[in-house]
């Protein structure tokens, strides 16, 4: 365990001692605990802001871009919903995380037949013939996998903001 002194952004008088504890296991799927702690971060921040950080056009829907704003660090109408939609898919993305979200996309659940699991390797739907899986399959699965990419490119969008924006996240 390791005591990090620092200052209090609010208070620079005070010291400010966060105690962090890492068991080994923690690391085991770190994404997975991690998302643990940045949600309800995410969701106090979001609920408690005082300001948004300057959000590319690229990074939002077309209804929330302006055409061209003028100067640097302008604000429009649409300024502070760019902040609430980086927001929003960060905290998607990291609740993804923390649920077997892949389930919603299964038509019908393969079944892998546990007699002889490894016998003979299959080539499963969506993947290339590189990737091989080992695993017998008792029955077939139904999938929608275009849905499942949709949803796969969203997560992955969010956590590319939450790196983007990361220096954003204050109050």
């Amino acid at each position: 365990m390791k005591v990090y002194i620092g200052r209090y952004p609010k208070n620079p008088d005070k010291e400010q001692k966060v105690s962090v504890r890492i068991d080994p296991w923690d690391t085991w799927s770190m994404d997975n605990t991690l998302a643990h702690i940045v949600v309800p971060m995410l969701k106090q921040l979001r609920s408690v802001q005082h300001g948004a950080p300057d959000v590319d056009m690229e990074d939002v829907p077309e209804e929330l871009r302006v055409e061209k704003l003028v100067g640097e660090h302008q604000v429009d109408e649409n300024h502070f919903k760019r902040w609430d939609y980086v927001m929003d898919e960060m905290i998607f993305a990291f609740e993804s995380k923390l649920i077997d979200w892949e389930d919603q996309f299964w038509k019908v659940k393969p079944e892998i037949d546990w007699n002889n699991p490894f016998e003979t390797g299959v080539i499963m739907p969506g993947f290339s013939r590189a990737e091989i899986s080992p695993i017998r399959w008792k029955t077939e699965g139904e999938c929608d996998w275009e849905g499942r990419a949709k949803y796969q490119e969203r997560i992955t969008n969010g956590f590319r903001l939450f790196g983007k924006y990361y220096e954003g996240l204050w109050d």
